[in-house]
């Protein structure tokens, strides 16, 4: 009923744990490396480009492109903001400190995203929102598709070492 946490583990518990050789454990290394930020970054500039295309395409409008494209930026360059700050927190030495800087770097990010979304009208004329409003939304879920196929990956390399 209970488990035991103790020096004192009973047989079957034992039993189900495997203990990696060297070489198990670099290749598990080698094969959960982590989401770069700069990768789901890069994709989500391309998802952009296309939506903006797509819109074009769809509408045959130009304003639709370049609303759909202005929606990509709204995600994208405050992105680049939040990331180029927190790569200056890699160095605090106390986790509040980082913490902090995590929250301080993200408020940056929204403010940015909301000034850009309220710009948007002044800068382009005869705004398409429903693109706009395309771009933005289809290029912010980039970050649901790779942590989803981040945690695909995850399951095939559990699937490899129980083999």
């Amino acid at each position: 009923m209970f488990k035991s946490w103790g020096p004192i583990a009973d047989d079957a518990e034992e039993e189900d744990f495997k203990r990696l050789s060297a070489e198990e454990v670099k290749s598990l290394q080698k094969n959960l490396s982590r989401v770069s930020p700069w990768r789901v970054l890069a994709a989500q500039v391309l998802v952009g480009v296309l939506v903006s295309l797509l819109a074009w395409w769809v509408t045959g409008l130009r304003v639709a492109a370049w609303s759909a494209a202005y929606g990509a930026l709204a995600v994208v360059v405050p992105a680049i903001v939040f990331l180029r700050g927190l790569r200056r927190q890699q160095g605090a030495q106390h986790a509040g400190a980082a913490l902090g800087g995590f929250f301080v770097w993200e408020m940056v990010k929204v403010v940015l995203t909301v000034a850009m979304l309220f710009a948007a009208p002044g800068l382009i004329p005869d705004l398409n929102w429903l693109a706009l409003l395309a771009g933005f939304v289809v290029t912010m879920k980039v970050y649901w598709v790779a942590m989803w196929l981040h945690s695909v990956r995850k399951k095939s390399v559990a699937k490899l070492l129980m083999n």
